[in-house]
């Protein structure tokens, strides 16, 4: 099997999984179907087709800088009738920096490598107002597991963080593993998609199972990123 590394660092992530129109909150590390979303969009893929190939892939988040919450107030006007919409409150992780990891055949997971590099659609951390603030490629691992993967890759946090994180945090970071076969079972999350066609949306329930890993040693270097760059290459 190969891995497929992603680094999601924004000023603003949002990840929900039970969300309801008024209150629109988010979970403390990346979804199942969010990181599926991201790949599909990578892949220029609609929101009608077909996403079992990789809602199948095995994930694994590793929580680098967990990130403070923040809330926000939206409002709107009806585009036509220009009627006040509900004010609707949304939640945000801000700050957050998260090393994730898909595990899957080695075509699938190449083909998604390159399409992460150059991607179709712009991709967004949760939602379309949250650009990544980094380049979201952390390479490719072949013939390593999941976990082994997420265990030795440099730590992410940035150089602030790291300086506080050396005085005052566990010298472990939180891990959040898709349940293999004869794990024990894990929490239960209804973020595992099914199908996001607009028509009718469909996400089933997943098994995570939750660890700690030691820190590794810190990347020594945050790369430049310019998230509009793709549109910026075909013009």
């Amino acid at each position: 099997m190969s891995v497929l590394l992603l680094q999601l660092a924004g000023p603003l992530q949002s990840w929900g999984a039970a969300s309801r129109y008024p209150r629109r909150s988010t979970e403390s590390a990346p979804t199942k179907s969010g990181v599926v979303g991201l790949l599909a969009a990578a892949q220029g893929r609609p929101r009608t087709a077909d996403i079992s190939d990789l809602a199948a892939l095995r994930l694994g988040v590793r929580i680098d800088q967990p990130g403070t919450r923040l809330r926000d107030f939206h409002t709107a006007h009806h585009q036509v009738s220009d009627k006040p919409m509900p004010v609707t409150e949304r939640i945000y992780l801000a700050d957050a920096v998260f090393l994730a990891g898909v595990e899957g055949e080695r075509s699938l997971i190449e083909a998604l490598h390159t399409a992460v590099r150059a991607p179709h659609f712009l991709p967004f951390l949760g939602r379309r107002a949250c650009p990544p603030a980094r380049p979201l490629d952390a390479g490719v691992r072949h013939d390593t597991a999941l976990e082994t993967a997420l265990r030795e890759h440099p730590w992410l946090a940035s150089p602030w963080y790291r300086q506080r994180a050396n005085r005052t945090a566990p010298r472990q970071l939180p891990l959040l593993l898709d349940s293999a076969p004869g794990d024990p079972p894990g929490d239960l999350i209804a973020d595992l998609p099914l199908s996001f066609d607009p028509r009718h949306r469909r996400y089933a329930h997943r098994s995570v199972r939750r660890d700690t890993v030691p820190r590794p040693t810190a990347q020594t270097q945050v790369p430049a990123h310019e998230p509009m760059q793709p549109l910026k290459d075909d013009h």
